[in-house]
């Protein structure tokens, strides 16, 4: 008789060879069997008990982004498959790989509306790159193997649902293999010769040049600074960007729109020229200039020419394709508009300063980015969450190049911070990890801070509480509407914590947050979680999407009124040092 071996520990060694260390999940009737194969391997991959399935699904997402391998999550028939949703359209929006595997009744029972049962491959198809029911034990190692190589493939959430007595039958152990030696991803060149030289004939007659780089261009942050410094072009970021440049480089602009920096958008406004580096920036059909002269580089042809009318595309890698551009290209002479752009740079960073050692009045969220920047470590990791705290983190991290910095992007999902969190110790169980989040989406997914303690993940979480959801609250502002909807209770988020075991800290004045971080960084590297809840006021960030500070487009009264209520009597407009630098 030929070996064999048990079908659901056969799929568990799949996922190993794909180097899965940890599944998240809940048990349920349905998956069980894939449990008692979980209990047999316990030595080699570890089941993360989470409270919640949208937990371990997001968590599963935050793997992928932050280890580059495949995360995976699980849910048992019903509503365990449906609360995987939220990570799914995560994955779907971001383009991330990520496994979800779904029990299902046994199949003698499938078909027939029995308790819990749906169609689920149906559900799964619009998120999902891939989506099948598994219809043999033989063929379930395989068609796992199959959804994680079409999950990389096709950058996307992938489904396989097993109905549950398929994964406990023996099956000939000459008949599994993983392909995970096999895989590869494939690799672009630089761009023609031709085409560089047309980027550098566009670079060389813009007057108000900008390179706008996205997370294609991870890896290349040598490349990017290098080619901003030999071209004198200032230098944007998407949000999901942040984590490429480090924020000191003189000519970092930041991102733009709303979870943005003031620098710019400003620039967005006067440039004339822009190379668009592996990006799909969403809002560049309103924060664009529709004529400007445009070249972009890119490994997706799905992306070439998608958000603007393109002058030159480049198929090709970033990182070789910037290499040809600063080999071939001239070095540029100092410019008056990369000079205009830096001292801008430098006044917001100093505006942010101020406002982080600022200690009069009521306490608001800066003072606690000042503390996260002091405490962090050299490689820590950011989890951010969705809402005011991820434009308040674009402005206010100061990000090394080193330090991964997530957050849920396209789908922008309240609640990602928290299991971003779980996900980033588990994947990286030396480095310390951050959780940063406003109290509307703490309450979305409070429950797990039970996981870090359980799993003992040293996490320091931080809750910024205003008593309200402050991004939509400004919506409403901006749209001239009475605030309607938007207020939260009451919420000790401290106490939630120390009910789940972990130690709580309140702050509510700037005197208490050096010693609440303090005992924060003592905690966790002791190898405790902790939470902070920052209990701040609510006041609105300054829109940087609507300023107004620039005495050509605004009357006195109305900088003055600006200035007053975001306390921004030192910070000046663009238009200010264009003038000083003869930028006309």
């Amino acid at each position: 008789m030929a070996e064999t071996i048990n079908s659901g520990v056969a799929v568990l060694k799949t996922l190993e060879s794909w180097h899965v260390n940890h599944i998240y999940g809940i048990p349920g009737g349905t998956i069980n069997n894939l449990m008692y194969a979980l209990h047999k391997e316990q030595e080699n991959i570890q089941y993360i008990h989470v409270r919640h399935e949208e937990v371990g699904a997001l968590a599963a997402v935050a793997d992928t982004k932050l280890t580059g391998h495949i995360g995976v999550a699980f849910g048992s028939a019903g509503p365990g498959a449906t609360h995987l949703f939220q990570g799914a359209y995560d994955a779907m929006a971001d383009k991330v790989p990520v496994l979800f595997i779904v029990g299902q009744n046994p199949q003698a029972m499938m078909n027939q509306d029995f308790f819990q049962e749906f169609d689920e491959d149906p559900w799964f198809d619009n998120p999902g790159v891939y989506a099948r029911t598994v219809t043999t034990a033989e063929s379930l190692q395989h068609v796992i193997d199959e959804a994680i190589r079409r999950a990389f493939a096709e950058h996307g959430p992938a489904f396989v649902t097993i109905p549950n007595d398929l994964a406990n039958k023996p099956i000939p152990a000459d008949g599994y293999y993983s392909a995970a030696a096999n895989f590869a991803r494939p690799t672009l060149a630089a761009g023609s010769d031709e085409q560089v030289q047309q980027i550098l004939a566009l670079l060389k007659n813009a007057k108000k040049p900008l390179i706008y780089v996205g997370q294609g261009t991870v890896g290349a942050a040598e490349e990017v600074m290098q080619f901003a410094k030999q071209f004198q072009v200032p230098v944007v970021t998407t949000a999901l960007g942040k984590e490429v440049i480090p924020y000191d480089f003189e000519s970092l602009l930041g991102s733009a729109a709303r979870v943005a920096s003031k620098p710019a958008n400003e620039a967005l406004k006067e440039t004339d020229f822009m190379l668009f580096v592996g990006s799909n920036y969403p809002f560049a059909e309103i924060m664009f200039k529709p004529d400007v002269k445009f070249a972009q580089i890119d490994t997706n042809p799905a992306m070439l020419g998608k958000r603007h009318r393109t002058d030159v595309a480049i198929l090709g890698d970033a990182k070789a394709t910037l290499q040809k551009l600063i080999v071939l290209g001239d070095t540029a002479a100092p410019s008056p508009w990369y000079q205009a752009n830096v001292a801008n740079v430098a006044n917001w960073h100093q505006y942010n300063d101020d406002m982080m050692n600022r200690t009069e009045g009521q306490l608001r969220f800066e003072p606690a980015f000042k503390e996260i920047n002091r405490i962090a470590a050299e490689d820590a990791i950011f989890s951010i969450d969705v809402g005011d705290v991820t434009q308040n983190a674009v402005r206010l991290l100061k990000v090394n190049g080193k330090q991964p910095w997530i957050t849920s992007g396209l789908f922008a999902t309240m609640g990602v911070g928290l299991p971003g969190s779980i996900a980033g110790q588990l994947s990286f169980p030396g480095r310390q990890v951050f959780n940063l989040t406003g109290d509307g989406a703490a309450a979305m997914v409070m429950q797990d801070l039970s996981t870090q303690v359980t799993y003992k993940l040293p996490v320091i979480n931080v809750v910024f509480t205003n008593l309200a959801l402050g991004f939509i609250e400004d919506e409403q502002e901006d749209d001239g509407q009475e605030w309607f909807g938007i207020s939260l209770p009451k919420t000790d988020f401290a106490k939630v914590a120390e009910a789940q075991g972990m130690t709580g800290i309140t702050v509510t004045t700037v005197e208490e947050m050096k010693p609440a971080f303090d005992r924060a960084l003592e905690l966790t590297q002791a190898g405790k979680p902790v939470l902070i809840d920052v209990r701040m006021s609510n006041e609105r960030p300054i829109p940087v999407e609507k300023l107004a500070l620039d005495p050509d487009q605004f009357d006195a009264e109305t900088i003055a009124a600006f200035k007053k209520r975001y306390y921004a009597d030192n910070l000046a407009p663009l238009s200010q040092y264009l003038k000083q630098y003869g930028v006309s």
